[in-house]
């Protein structure tokens, strides 16, 4: 059975992320420091599952992400952890710079550093896999299209701190060799 260490795996995208990701088999070490976007009630389905790990921390706690990395050896780290409502981002752009910039290197450094030490074919199917946003290419031009190729153009705090976290992905995929894999999904939207 894969193991996966999934963080803001108690948000809206991240939950039912975990989920899935556990009724396929999967079993998820979920480290969420739960905010205002963190919902419980999501995963109630998983209590009392042992597929399921929950833990209540940061990502931005090198010592806990380096804790739960060598205790439960992941296969991948999927990183859904982000402070993530625009108009926040405008009243106080702070926590925004904490958890998405910050936060994200501290993982980064944590990560590397597991995979750094991982045998070499466990080294060559590790993953790391960064959930961003639409936002970081900025108002939708006339096309009514975005593409990967699309420059960023960030336009709040909150797209800002994303784009930052994106190109510390990149980095760290050009510097250190981490497999990677960065998305930028549009709006998300159901019951949860």
């Amino acid at each position: 059975m894969p193991t996966w260490l999934v963080t803001g795996g108690a948000g809206f995208i991240g939950g039912n992320f975990v989920l899935e990701a556990v009724a396929k088999g999967v079993r998820v070490i979920n480290l969420d420091v739960l905010t205002y976007a963190g919902n419980l009630k999501t995963l109630a389905p998983l209590e009392g599952n042992p597929d399921h790990v929950f833990v209540q921390g940061d990502i931005g706690d090198r010592a806990l992400v380096t804790r739960l990395l060598a205790e439960y050896q992941p296969e991948a780290v999927l990183n859904f952890a982000a402070e993530s409502h625009v108009d926040r981002s405008i009243d106080g752009p702070g926590a925004f710079i904490q958890t998405n910039v910050v936060g994200t290197l501290g993982l980064l450094e944590a990560v590397r550093d597991y995979w750094k030490a991982l045998p070499a074919d466990q080294g060559a199917a590790f993953r790391f896999l960064h959930v961003s946003t639409d936002e970081v290419y900025g108002t939708l031009g006339e096309t009514g299209k975005f593409s990967e190729t699309t420059p960023y153009a960030p336009n709040s705090p909150y797209s800002a701190s994303k784009a930052a976290s994106d190109h510390l992905v990149r980095a760290f995929h050009h510097t250190y060799g981490l497999p990677v894999l960065t998305t930028n999904c549009s709006n998300n939207y159901g019951p949860y």
